[in-house]
């Protein structure tokens, strides 16, 4: 694979990425973020269309994801596990233990579809971090899961 392809192949899955992130994006912004001309991100949505992903197009404001359709997450590279399992780190150190549970799952599945080394990698910089709470010894609370249902 040459490195246009792999460059192409690169931008599809992120413009995907994109689309199940954000609920309806432009050609103008996909091209902005990926440096692209409109016309090449007109390219990658038919190349996404016949992959069979389910692209729709709402006339005057842009493209998004027929509901329901999901692709899981291919995998994370060491910065972005990194930066997840330092969260993790901060979560379970915070004296509020009602995202705690949630946060935790989630963390456990994108454990799962993490690379071999890229996950031992990860364990290991979980247990170099070090969170001091603000104030030791202080009542914890359950506010920010009712703050979050707000």
């Amino acid at each position: 694979m040459n490195e246009n392809n792999t460059k192409r192949l690169s931008r599809l899955t992120a413009i995907l990425t994109q689309l199940q992130t954000k609920r309806i994006l432009t050609s103008t912004t996909l091209a902005k973020k990926f440096g692209v001309s409109i016309r090449t991100i007109y390219r990658d949505i038919k190349a996404l269309e016949k992959a069979g992903v389910p692209v729709l197009i709402k006339d005057g404001k842009g493209y998004l994801l027929m509901d329901g359709y999901r692709i899981s997450p291919v995998m994370f590279t060491e910065n972005e596990a990194n930066a997840l399992i330092t969260v993790e780190q901060l979560v379970l150190k915070n004296r509020d233990s009602s995202l705690i549970k949630e946060y935790t799952e989630a963390v456990n599945k994108i454990k799962a579809v993490l690379l071999y080394s890229t996950n031992e990698k990860a364990d290991l910089h979980s247990k170099r971090i070090a969170v001091s709470p603000a104030l030791p010894n202080t009542n914890t609370s359950n506010s920010l899961s009712l703050i979050q249902t707000a």
